[in-house]
């Protein structure tokens, strides 16, 4: 499917680009695929990934000190610099 794609200048927590970017790279595509794959799965409803997969995720959120969960992705604040 053809589409159009543009660039964004969206800010996500450190830890977390760290995981995406690390599961990218074993799934071997791009951050932008693993992303739009992520919401078009979110927007349906639907498990984006495999208990494998999860398994992997697992495993990089341990490496990269992910302890964020889905419930605090409403409360969360930048320190004031």
């Amino acid at each position: 499917m053809i589409i159009e794609r543009i660039q964004t200048g969206v800010r996500l927590e450190k830890r977390l680009v760290k995981v995406l970017k690390a599961l990218a790279e074993h799934q071997d595509m791009s951050l932008g695929d693993l992303i739009e794959g992520i919401v078009l799965h979110a927007f349906e409803g639907k498990q984006p990934f495999s208990p494998e997969t999860l398994q992997t995720i697992a495993d990089l959120r341990r490496i990269y000190g992910l302890t964020l969960q889905a419930s605090d992705s409403h409360r969360l604040s930048e320190e004031k610099p």
